[in-house]
């Protein structure tokens, strides 16, 4: 092989090589995309089951008949906004952005500002 011919192998191998680098640098951003979609889905469905299972009444029990708002059912709703903040806070602490800047993003650079400030509101 002659010399010329070695160089011009070597910088077709590196071309090459910085393509499979290129390849790859992308296929590792497209993977992210689809795991941070899948915990999103996850979470979602779970929410949703939860939901499902509490709006349908078993077997035998009476249907719920609107009312006016009691004393009791205020304080329901004091509890189901306390527990809407302890679900943003346990994503938090999970590793997901809250903030309406990146929300549902996975955090990969440590604690984020905007939803710490959003936390402590």
């Amino acid at each position: 092989m002659e010399k010329k011919n070695i160089f011009a192998h070597i910088q077709e191998m590196e071309t090459q090589m910085e393509q499979v680098h290129s390849d790859l640098g992308e296929m590792k951003l497209l993977i992210k995309e689809l795991l941070e979609e899948n915990n999103r889905l996850s979470l979602e469905n779970e929410q949703l089951r939860k939901i499902l299972k509490g709006a349908i009444p078993e077997e035998g029990s009476p249907l719920p008949q609107p009312a006016h708002a009691t004393a009791e059912q205020e304080h329901e709703i004091e509890d189901v906004v306390g527990e809407g903040y302890d679900n943003l806070a346990r994503l938090y602490h999970e590793g997901f952005h809250i903030c309406n800047v990146y929300y549902g993003h996975l955090r990969t650079e440590g604690d984020c500002l905007f939803c710490l400030s959003f936390l402590n509101k």
